[in-house]
């Protein structure tokens, strides 16, 4: 199973910004400490890095795939 490399960054990194900031209006709101572990999506979301291909090998972790996947001819 080959991963869309191009679709998952366009969702994923957006996902991961919104769910860190979830996390840590949860943990002000709260009081619960251990919420403020949402800046680690955070923080991987706004430097655009995929756990995801980091651990299944299927994309570059520099962006190098979205540009052979820009470079492509279509048909």
């Amino acid at each position: 199973m080959t991963i869309n490399t191009i679709k998952m960054r366009k969702f994923c990194s957006p996902f991961r910004i919104v769910l860190g900031l979830a996390l840590i209006l949860g943990a002000v709101v709260t009081g619960i400490k251990f919420l403020y572990i949402g800046i680690l999506p955070l923080v991987a979301g706004l430097i655009n890095f995929c756990p995801a291909c980091y651990f299944t090998k299927q994309c570059d972790l520099l962006g190098k795939d979205i540009k052979k996947e820009e470079n492509k001819p279509q048909a």
